[in-house]
């Protein structure tokens, strides 16, 4: 009798700890994981009594309030602006929980206490509700690049170059944010074609075509060997690891055309053979420093470029023995990049090889009208390349526009940099890209515009257009 109710006391024991354990991980230990959780509603559900702040545009543009119900509640709505850009801005609902901007910045708009200045507000009462947030979004830079995707899959990128705010950040197909907030508006999200929820700005994975070349290039100046005037073969088609590779539409150039020469006509071969010269370990440097093979940091899910195994798809070392860097450094092979990743690339050059610290937010500002934090500050985030290699590449991406693949971007009385992708990716089908930044002689905005699978494209006739009226509008 005794020997049984020790095992029984003994049970007890155990699954009281157990008990103890499991609550102290959701409570203690991984209570931050479990608030990060996008299907967590209990974030949205504790301050449906308190509306959160604001959402606006920098202009002043309204994108995102709390609307308040019958039964004293708060529920979110959207403005037809925020719609075009849904999932960057995101939505806060109790039943869909929180994404995008919503998240990851509830703390500032729910108004929790960060400071002794709202500590004060929340003792005397007066901090009922969150604090706005302004955003560095420009309606009419994100309205050029939604108006220029007109219906069509893909994505486009704007970058203050000066801050590393972004500008614009559209992705389509997009969605209706205040659908979310029901389990029919869900649906009739879930029935839109080509996932709508997917922001293929950050989390998309495409060939970045010819527009890998500018990193190539970067490679090829910052190595010593090679200048804007050294001269290389673009005759085609070229053997690498016995299968052909070819200009495109099977072009032929000259075998002693210099590298200006080879980037304004983006010239495949020329590029395959610098890579062939340089070897993997310059170019994999290069595209580290440009921040491949990291997400970068943006009020989004984002996922790292870089080459990817075919079928787990993990990432690869550059230097691995399986990558043929031919192909990479011309933006094929098994490369996949974010459109943000390449206007990154874009923004790096333009600010002289500084890399710019990205950021989606201006300020925060709390109920009494204080600004608790200015985000948009234009810190470096670091360097890529010399400003030599930097003022190099400017003037080499200039001749694109001015006389090359890129001549569609080009903008009146206006000197513009850029670079155009064509990423073959099946039959007739082709990713076009344009990457680029204006004034070259003082860069103000940086794009990237890239669109998919569509027949018969090329990135200077379908996506330059677009990247230019996105910097007409950011001018």
């Amino acid at each position: 009798m005794n020997r049984g109710v020790r095992r029984i006391f003994v049970l007890v024991i155990v699954l009281f700890l157990v008990l103890m354990g499991g609550t102290a991980r959701w409570t203690v230990f991984e209570s931050d994981k479990l608030d990060k959780n996008d299907l967590n509603g209990r974030l949205a559900l504790k301050t449906e009594r308190v509306p959160r702040g604001t959402i606006r545009a920098a202009d002043g543009t309204l994108l995102a309030k709390s609307v308040k119900q019958k039964d004293g509640t708060y529920v979110r709505h959207y403005t037809a602006a925020a719609k075009q850009a849904s999932q960057l801005l995101g939505y806060a609902y109790t039943l869909a929980g929180l994404s995008g901007m919503e998240k990851v910045h509830n703390d500032d708009l729910t108004g929790k206490v960060k400071s002794a200045a709202t500590l004060l507000s929340a003792i005397r009462g007066s901090n009922t509700k969150g604090d706005d947030v302004i955003s560095t979004l420009e309606p009419k830079v994100q309205q050029a690049a939604i108006t220029g995707l007109n219906g069509r899959v893909g994505a486009a990128v704007a970058i203050d170059t000066k801050t590393g705010g972004i500008l614009a950040m559209a992705s389509n197909p997009g969605f209706d944010p205040n659908d979310e907030a029901t389990r029919a508006g869900r649906k009739k999200i879930a029935a839109i074609s080509g996932s709508p929820s997917i922001n293929r700005a950050t989390a998309g994975q495409y060939p970045p075509g010819s527009t890998m070349k500018v990193v190539t290039t970067a490679a090829a100046l910052a190595s010593g060997k090679y200048t804007p005037d050294s001269t290389v073969s673009g005759t085609s088609p070229l053997v690498v690891q016995t299968k052909p590779l070819s200009n495109f539409h099977g072009e032929q150039f000259p075998a002693n055309i210099t590298l200006t020469d080879a980037l304004t006509n983006s010239v495949n071969t020329a590029f395959a053979r610098v890579a062939e010269d340089l070897g993997a370990n310059p170019i994999a440097d290069m595209m580290k420093n440009f921040g491949f093979n990291k997400a970068l940091p943006v009020d989004a899910y984002g996922l790292a470029s870089g080459v990817r195994d075919s079928k787990s798809h993990d990432l690869l070392p550059i230097k691995d023995d399986t990558v043929d860097i031919a192909r990479v450094a011309i933006g094929q092979e098994r490369l996949a990049v974010t459109p943000l990743q390449m206007a990154f690339v874009a923004a790096t050059i333009a600010r002289g090889g500084d890399k710019p610290r990205l950021s989606t937010v201006q300020r925060v500002v709390d109920p009494d009208g204080r600004t608790l934090s200015d985000l948009g500050n234009g810190h470096s985030a670091g360097r890529a390349v010399s400003q030599r290699v930097a003022s190099q590449l400017t003037a080499m991406m200039e001749q694109v526009v001015k006389e090359g693949t890129g001549t569609a971007a080009a903008l009146s009385g206006l000197r513009v940099a850029g670079k155009t992708g064509s990423a073959e990716v099946g039959g007739d089908l082709v990713d076009p890209w344009f990457i680029g930044f204006a004034p070259a002689e003082a860069p103000r905005v940086a794009v990237a515009v890239m669109m998919e699978k569509l027949p018969n494209a090329t990135g200077g006739v379908d996506a330059a257009p677009i990247a230019k009226a996105m910097m007409e509008a950011a001018l």
